[in-house]
């Protein structure tokens, strides 16, 4: 089998929020469906590792945050490498409680809904759980993430309508001869060309001139949990 053909679907980014118990919850997912239009149902898939997947089984209500494209790194090191059993992810977070009592991020959202669980399927690895739609309403009218551009961002190269892209013909060159450290915690990798915009760091600046005081912005980890790219 090809796996690299599972490569070729297409991907959203969200957030999937839950509470139970006097605690609220939320964690990064690609996979948001609607799969009926009456009533209108969505699905949601998750593993069942996240604290979010016993919230919404133990709860029977969940959240959904379309992200926009302009979201930062940070905002997915918060939900998406952070874990709920040892932080308050809505800590400084915009949100929402929903009719359903589930928490709706408000932040970076292009559109929320809320849903009353209507059923739940095993999938090995993980859950899917389908919902019935009760409230929805637009946030701002920009394009949502995907799951490609934000690979995209994470890993190299920006696309050129970007504030931190770096042309090729000129301050490139230099920038190629510095290299890129990988996290060894979540994988980020920094790339000189780009910097970190959203943490003080301008595109060009190398790994060894970043201060001290900088960390990974998906994960939070500091510089020394970084590798040279070879």
């Amino acid at each position: 089998m090809r796996i690299n053909a599972l490569f070729k679907i297409s991907y959203g980014m969200y957030i999937c929020s839950a509470q139970h118990g006097g605690k609220m919850n939320g964690c990064i997912v690609n996979t948001v469906t609607q799969v009926a239009s009456q009533p209108v149902l969505i699905a949601v898939t998750m593993h069942k590792d996240n604290l979010t997947h016993d919230m919404i089984k133990q709860s029977g209500a969940f959240g959904v945050t379309i992200i926009t494209k302009s979201a930062p790194l940070r905002f997915f090191g918060n939900f998406g490498f952070r874990s709920g059993r040892d932080m308050d992810k809505f800590q400084g977070v915009n949100y929402r409680v929903g009719s359903t009592g589930a928490p709706i991020v408000l932040d970076n959202a292009s559109a929320w809904m809320e849903a009353a669980l209507v059923g739940s399927y095993d999938a090995g690895s993980h859950t899917i759980f389908v919902g019935e739609v009760k409230d929805a309403a637009m946030v701002k009218d920009e394009e949502p993430m995907t799951y490609a551009f934000y690979r995209e961002k994470k890993c190299g190269t920006a696309p050129k309508n970007a504030p931190t892209y770096v042309s090729k013909d000129t301050e490139q060159k230099e920038v190629c001869r510095m290299k890129k450290y990988r996290c060894i915690v979540c994988g980020y990798i920094y790339d000189p060309a780009e910097g970190d915009p959203d943490g003080g760091i301008q595109p060009g600046t190398s790994f060894e001139d970043i201060p001290e005081g900088w960390v990974c912005p998906l994960c939070g980890v500091g510089k020394d949990q970084f590798e040279p790219v070879d």
